[in-house]
């Protein structure tokens, strides 16, 4: 469906998956990164997750941010010049337009639970998503300190995000993205499960290898889990979408297993005393081949 917020360079285009059956449902925000593909950094990317989370009791909302490449806009508009913010307003206007998205797919209409709602997102969907769990940063353009949290937000799920700025970053983030320099994850308070591949070695962004996008579980406070998987690269196996030319470590068993933590850990954050995430965190960690470790504090 499309949404129409005034001021915005375009409409907000909003793809929802949503179980069949069921009251009550909690909902994800799922914010897509960047990438080579032309299509899946949209609204129609990261189906292993939106199905799978849909399948198993969550209602998954996925706006197309102006960074995508689907809308081609052109590189001098203003709104590009700051998507670390117009990422973040997209997922406010979903929540502050619930109203609106019940009163277009009727299959919805009184089936939201809107005290449980979560975030997720990879890449710089995961910065999206770490700004609105509470991370700050100054503005490049103002100095101002920026909080853009938003409280509706319960817990929150980061896919290889970026980690800290300063000496972390190389020559080409300082000058293409120099919103990364300032980013304060001290203050990003609200439960999350951070996601790090061990060989995701996002080097033309970061000096400090696969530990960087370990930075949003180490350097925020508690409750926060951390997931390291095992040989995973920045696509973790294959997230995006299915049979995505550009991922470097495909492996499906390693997204089927990422989609059930971060389903059980969100399950457990918004109902407390769930035991979907220790089960399922036993599962994956068991075993002589475990697909990762995981830690918590």
């Amino acid at each position: 469906m499309v949404l129409e917020p005034p001021g915005r360079a375009v409409d907000l285009q909003v793809r929802i998956c949503a179980p069949v059956t069921g009251s009550e449902l909690p909902v994800i925000l799922l914010s897509h990164g960047l990438g080579f593909s032309n299509n899946l950094s949209s609204l129609n990317g990261y189906a292993p997750l939106a199905n799978f989370w849909a399948a198993h009791g969550f209602v998954v909302i996925q706006p197309t941010h102006l960074d995508s490449k689907t809308l081609s806009l052109e590189p001098d508009t203003p709104a590009l010049t700051a998507h670390w913010r117009t990422g973040v307003e997209d997922m406010t206007r979903v929540l502050d337009q619930l109203d609106v998205i019940e009163d277009a797919v009727p299959q919805l209409a009184g089936r939201l639970d809107r005290s449980r709602v979560a975030v997720a997102g990879h890449s710089m969907g995961g910065y999206t998503a770490s700004l609105l769990l509470g991370a700050q940063l100054t503005d490049p353009h103002d100095g101002t300190t920026v909080n853009l949290a938003d409280h509706r937000i319960k817990a929150g799920v980061l896919l290889a995000a970026p980690g800290r700025g300063g000496d972390a970053l190389t020559e080409f983030t300082v000058e293409n993205y120099s919103f990364f320099l300032t980013t304060d994850f001290s203050t990003m308070t609200t439960p999350a499960l951070v996601v790090a591949g061990d060989k995701d070695d996002s080097a033309f962004l970061a000096v400090s290898g696969p530990d960087w996008h370990t930075d949003p579980y180490v350097l925020s406070p508690g409750p926060k889990s951390l997931l390291t998987l095992f040989d995973a690269e920045h696509g973790p196996g294959g997230v995006s979408g299915y049979d995505v030319a550009e991922t470097t470590d495909e492996n499906p068993a390693r997204v089927a297993a990422l989609a059930t933590l971060a389903w059980a850990y969100l399950r457990s954050e918004l109902y407390p005393g769930d035991s979907a995430w220790q089960v399922a965190r036993d599962a994956v960690t068991a075993g002589p081949k475990p697909f990762g470790r995981v830690e918590s504090k």
